[in-house]
């Protein structure tokens, strides 16, 4: 069985300055994406065009997302109980930290598009758990704990301290994606970014925990509205 304690092993060739700068190059130009997309609304989805350019440059540099932690893990079993763990702490720690702390400084987070179907409508529950799933879980994965963290970890130098730092700038970046939720959806995501970041380094980079935990989130949600529960 595999550790899951592992963040950097100690085998992993450091960086050479010209691979920092290009990382470097990468983070703030996947930085400028995000921010130009979700906040000053000058270019379209990031999601498509970060998946596109991540792809290209993992295959490249890094030999494919297999050396990111898109590969068959050492165990499914502790894969998917580390997933739904940090998916239960996440809707926990939403419901009963985050969203009452938020609510109470800001307006209350506005709730996004796809989960805005009425209770009760089986057709467009199905279609908003393909995009979750699509979409949400393995494209936003993909993007931000992959490709971003990584190139933000080895900017820094790729070490344990180095992703850890990666894993909190992404996650502001991440809450900055939600931009459209306000202020107190900012803060909302920004938190779930930093489970599902933490979820990911503590599972020896196994991008399949956070994919599978950010699906299980958003299951629960469109379940949630489906059944009508929503507060």
């Amino acid at each position: 069985m595999g550790t899951f304690t592992d963040i950097a092993p100690c085998n992993e060739v450091q960086p050479v300055p010209q691979t920092r700068s290009v990382s470097l190059v990468e983070i703030a130009f996947g930085t400028f994406i995000v921010l130009g997309h979700n906040v000053f609304h000058i270019v379209p989805n990031e999601v498509p065009i970060l998946f596109v350019i991540g792809w290209l440059s993992i295959h490249f540099r890094n030999g494919g997302w297999a050396a990111l932690g898109l590969k068959h893990p050492v165990s499914w079993k502790w894969t998917v109980a580390f997933a739904m763990g940090a998916a239960a702490i996440r809707i926990l720690l939403g419901e009963l930290v985050t969203e009452p702390i938020s609510t109470h400084f800001f307006h209350r987070a506005a709730v996004s598009s796809v989960l805005k179907n009425p209770a009760g409508d089986v057709k467009g529950a199905l279609l908003t758990l393909v995009l979750v799933w699509t979409f949400a879980a393995f494209g936003e994965e993909m993007v931000y704990r992959g490709y971003l963290l990584t190139r933000a970890a080895e900017t820094l130098g790729r070490s344990r301290v180095a992703y850890w730092a990666a894993m909190l700038f992404v996650s502001v970046l991440f809450g900055y994606g939600h931009f459209y939720k306000g202020p107190a959806g900012v803060l909302d995501s920004g938190v779930a970014g930093l489970i599902l970041g933490a979820a990911y380094l503590l599972s020896h980079r196994n991008l399949w925990v956070p994919i599978l935990a950010h699906g299980l989130i958003d299951t629960f949600a469109v379940v949630v509205v489906f059944f009508g529960l929503q507060s």
